[in-house]
């Protein structure tokens, strides 16, 4: 396959993969207008885990890295996390100003499309919205992946959808890191060894998710033909907030999640086929996570 070819075709995939997410925003922001606070929180919890753990995924398909370039590859990641029964209900409270406040379990984003109705004194009515019944968030990014100096390389994610409505808005993700050889300093190792540092970026909509993550970890691989198994461990730390619409307060709001921060265990396989690299792993972190990468480049 020809590399521009083989470039455009990445870059494809992953624009077509991140549209299904930009769609979902209208539909979002339409349920959390009922909530304030702690309920939004506790209703967007699984989104928060769940793209703390996959922008985290595929950052790393090998950790051997030459001390000199040029090394150039282009590629694309899949990265999908599964939720669980956990992940689907949380526990709501009737907003301010509904009496008799009341506490009850209610769906999260991932959860049961049905809303959950409470009566109140005097006829009174509120409801928790439903979520939209998802099972697994699935992302794609492209990536690039430039070196070597001094057994050092460059990693960048990028990319920008403007889905042209004005209820949707926009995509963006930008990521950098850099991985340096840590094999380099021994003599004939077992294993390649490798120290990474990564920073990422992510926006949905007119700020309503903006979210940051960082990941400190170290990997190690070891090449058997084309084949080649690696393992991974960070710690990765990932800060959300949300601003939208509130009917509750009938203003725009604006809610800061708890930090969060887990242990990253990665454990996969590539296939390095000339030009063409494949690869596929399974993490676990604040949630398990899979991802599938193919790479073009040396």
């Amino acid at each position: 396959m020809d590399f521009k070819v083989s470039c455009r075709f990445l870059f494809a995939v992953a624009f077509a993969c991140v549209l299904p997410v930009a769609s979902a925003h209208a539909q979002v922001e339409g349920n959390l207008s009922s909530y304030t606070g702690k309920n939004a929180e506790g209703y967007l919890k699984p989104l928060q885990e769940g793209f703390g753990s996959a922008l985290q995924d595929a950052l790393f398909r090998s950790a051997y890295i030459p001390r000199t370039g040029p090394q150039v590859n282009v590629g694309v990641n899949l990265m999908i996390v599964k939720f669980g029964d956990d992940d689907r209900t949380f526990d709501a409270t009737t907003e301010e100003g509904f009496f008799p406040e009341t506490a009850m379990e209610a769906p999260t984003v991932v959860g049961d499309t049905l809303a959950v109705r409470v009566d109140g004194d005097n006829a009174t009515v509120a409801y928790f919205p439903g979520g939209f019944d998802i099972g697994s968030l699935a992302i794609a990014v492209p990536q690039i992946t430039i070196g070597a100096y001094a057994g050092t390389q460059g990693i960048l994610r990028y990319i920008a959808v403007d889905t042209g409505d004005a209820d949707i808005g926009s995509l963006s993700l930008i990521g950098l890191g850099l991985r340096h050889s840590i094999s380099q300093y021994f003599t004939n190792p077992p294993v390649d060894l490798a120290g990474s540092f990564f920073w990422q970026k992510f926006q949905l909509g007119d700020d309503l998710v903006d979210a940051t993550s960082l990941c400190v970890g170290v990997q190690a691989s070891r090449e058997y033909s084309v084949f080649e198994p690696y393992v991974g461990l960070s710690y990765d730390t990932f800060a959300m907030s949300v601003d939208y619409e509130t009917e509750v307060l009938d203003e725009r709001i604006s809610v800061d999640f708890d930090d969060a921060s887990s242990l990253h265990i990665t454990a996969g396989l590539g296939i390095n086929l000339s030009v063409v690299h494949l690869h596929g792993e399974v993490s676990s972190a604040s949630q398990t996570s899979f991802a599938l990468g193919l790479h073009v480049g040396n």
